[in-house]
């Protein structure tokens, strides 16, 4: 308990930034929503002029573009960008943050063991990304319904809305086992370069249509296109993310558990 509510202490301030950080990227978008849809016309005009490929890449529906929950589904899509550098960073850190400030001799001679120590750490960070996607999902609902014009399927987009801390969670247990196979010394490097390449392969895949990408990358695992449609998730990607996180997390218990940490 104590190094759960250490680890909160300890990166409280990052998830302060993180969260208010996500709100306010949110609100600004949404806030030019009511002048969109005023010109809904010629705003679809201008987008037509962009080629196919680009609007593709960026997740532009013209056909649901100036609908609230499709507007929405284009701002949330770098949210979620922004909210898995948040899970990676997390991820990378409780696991290499002893090893780099060099008090793992202090922390592994306590009467803990090992699993018991991933145990926290790991509760910690999930714990950080459940409050900001609490809060995000407040200033979410809160924004969208100011906006809005026209009544919206609120169960859509608390489910499109949700779909974000899925994906964190994927990167915070790829984080966590990026971190227990490898000696850190730098955490933003390998959380950016992580992140981003997915999330261009995410492009990538859009662009080329190749459906089979789509399981390469946690980024397409939770289509928003599909939600809006079915306004229900796809079970195979949910089946893959459980086994994915379920593989990720065990095996970074187990190689913590026998890795050869240096003292000071």
């Amino acid at each position: 308990m104590n190094i759960f509510l250490h680890e909160l202490k300890v990166y409280r301030k990052s998830t302060i930034v993180w969260t208010l950080s996500l709100a306010a990227v949110l609100v600004l978008f949404m806030s030019m929503f009511p002048g969109l849809t005023k010109d809904a016309a010629d705003f679809q005009k201008l987008l037509q002029g962009y080629p196919e490929p680009v609007r593709k890449a960026f997740g532009i529906s013209l056909e649901s573009i100036t609908s609230l929950l499709g507007f929405y589904s284009y701002v949330f899509s770098y949210i979620v960008l922004c909210g898995c550098i948040q899970a990676m960073n997390l991820g990378v850190s409780i696991l290499s943050k002893e090893a780099r400030e060099k008090t793992a001799d202090f922390l592994l001679t306590k009467p803990v063991t090992r699993s018991q120590v991933v145990s926290a750490k790991l509760l910690a960070a999930i714990s950080s990304l459940i409050m900001t996607n609490i809060i995000f999902l407040a200033a979410a609902a809160m924004t969208t319904l100011s906006v809005s014009q026209k009544p919206f399927d609120m169960g859509t987009f608390l489910m499109i809305s949700l779909s974000a801390f899925l994906v964190e969670c994927m990167f915070l247990a790829l984080g966590v086992l990026v971190a227990a196979v490898m000696s850190i010394k730098s955490v933003l490097p390998i959380s950016l370069g992580t992140v981003f390449a997915f999330y261009i392969l995410n492009m990538l895949g859009s662009v080329i249509g190749e459906k089979a990408v789509r399981y390469l990358t946690p980024f397409k695992y939770y289509d928003t296109a599909y939600i809006i449609r079915h306004a229900s998730y796809e079970p195979r990607f949910i089946f893959i993310e459980a086994l994915f996180i379920v593989i990720a997390v065990s095996a970074s218990y187990i190689i913590y558990s026998k890795k050869d940490i240096h003292a000071v």
